[in-house]
């Protein structure tokens, strides 16, 4: 018994492995696109569907230079409720971002000084904001940057990043810290619900206090007025960095307001050689290149609403019918070229595995894949659009037949035999010794 019992287990125990190894990913969809791309990893994304639209080597490891600032902002937002606080600008604080070879950008004018959150903010994300960082990470993790640092490490788990992990606040290069296009979106997406991010990354210059100088951005992207050629009519904000190892880096937002589409691009490792004069910021240019292709060619559809009939899903124990039907739990929206056909879009159920009695309107039943062009980019939910009975004659019939056929039953009836069996062969062997027994005494 306890063989039969370990084989069983161990063939279920198979399926399930054999089962989750079978089980197919959605990827991104991949839509025509004939711009010229630069760096070696891009991923956008439509943020008012969160579809992605363009995908680069969007998984690869990277180094994200000054993108760290955006999980430091991030840190910062979800630790003060205020950002009027005031924190102090501390020298020793200074000494270690110059004697780290980092750069100060604004906050070595105000040592001595109590500059409010707010002031450090536009400091950490306009310029390149070395010293702004570190002034948060003394601040938030009582003078310890490690402490302030497994503070982001853990934000960046929490978000699902897959491919993250941060060795300091500020994106200065180590070996360890790095990053990819994907997570960085997830990042990204996570700064821009948070208070103020939005203003501060779309401002092109901020003055704190009476300072005669003011913080400028290095994104040229939306600095019209010192942006040039890389200035984009349509870019909202976030930040751009450079260093030797990771090359330039961005991540971009664009909209188009009356039309109320909005992207954001995140661009990783595009060319940068100081050696060879290589300054060009490809990508910038990259960035604008692909926003203006996706509001051109891309557009908003409704391929199917919370009304419309996906599919069948047979019903056991139903009384009167033997099936129900399934609609979305909601309207889908998604992103598609403007020359696509209803054929390009199918939608698959991820389970036609009958469900049983009683069904009540509006209940989940289950996923729905869907493709373009054969394409995996989206799943959806599928609810029950009408209640289903039970019958209670078919529901105990089915029931008994369930006993009746599961392998447990038919494994204790094959066990109750075999001891039937082997009681009847025992009972006989011991009736005919007494008799043997019985026959030498007489």
């Amino acid at each position: 018994m306890k063989k039969i019992i370990r084989l069983l287990a161990m063939v279920t125990a198979l399926m399930i492995i054999i089962g989750v190894i079978a089980v197919p990913s959605a990827s991104a969809v991949t839509f025509k696109c004939d711009v010229e791309t630069y760096s070696d990893s891009i991923l956008m994304v439509n943020l008012d569907t969160g579809m992605e639209v363009y995908a680069k080597d969007a998984d690869a490891k990277r180094y994200p230079a000054g993108l760290t600032k955006i999980m430091t902002y991030i840190i910062a937002a979800e630790y003060f409720d205020d950002f009027n606080t005031k924190i102090e600008i501390k020298q020793k604080v200074i000494d270690k971002v110059v004697s780290e070879g980092m750069a100060c950008t604004g906050m070595d004018w105000h040592v001595g000084e109590k500059l409010t959150v707010t002031d450090i903010l536009y400091a950490l994300m306009l310029p390149v904001g070395h010293d702004a960082a570190m002034v948060l990470a003394d601040y938030i993790g009582k003078g310890k940057e490690k402490t302030f640092v497994e503070m982001m490490n853990k934000k960046a788990e929490e978000l699902g990043c897959k491919n993250t992990h941060f060795v300091n606040c500020t994106g200065v290069h180590h070996k360890d810290h790095y990053s990819t296009a994907r997570d960085l979106y997830l990042i990204s997406r996570c700064a821009i619900g948070k208070p103020m991010f939005s203003k501060i990354c779309s401002t092109s210059t901020y003055y704190i206090g009476k300072d005669d100088y003011p913080l400028v951005t290095t994104n040229y992207m939306i600095d019209a007025g010192r942006g040039g050629d890389y200035f984009y009519t349509y870019a909202t904000g976030l930040k751009n960095s450079t260093t030797t190892e990771a090359g330039r880096c961005l991540a971009a937002t664009a909209r188009v307001d009356d039309e109320g589409y909005s992207y954001i691009c995140i661009c990783l490792h595009a060319p940068y050689d100081e050696d060879k004069d290589v300054f060009e910021q490809y990508c910038m240019l990259e960035a604008a290149d692909l926003f203006r292709w996706a509001f051109l060619n891309l557009t908003f559809v409704t391929p199917v609403t919370k009304d419309t009939p996906i599919c069948e899903q047979k019903v056991d124990h139903a009384w009167d019918t033997d099936s129900v039907l399934l609609v979305p739990e909601s309207d889908l929206n998604i992103v598609l070229p403007y020359d696509y056909s209803d054929a390009d879009i199918t939608i698959v159920p991820d389970n036609n595995e009958p469900i049983s009695a009683p069904v009540n309107k509006g209940d989940f039943v289950t996923t729905a894949t869907v493709y373009y062009k054969d394409q995996a980019f989206t799943t959806i939910k599928l609810k029950a659009q009408d209640s289903v009975g039970v019958s209670p004659i078919l529901y105990v019939t089915d029931a008994i037949r369930s006993v009746l056929t599961s392998p447990w039953f038919l494994v204790s009836v094959a066990v109750i035999v075999i001891l039937f069996v082997v009681f009847v062969t025992v009972s006989s062997s011991y009736s005919k010794k007494k008799r043997r027994d019985r026959n030498k005494k007489s």
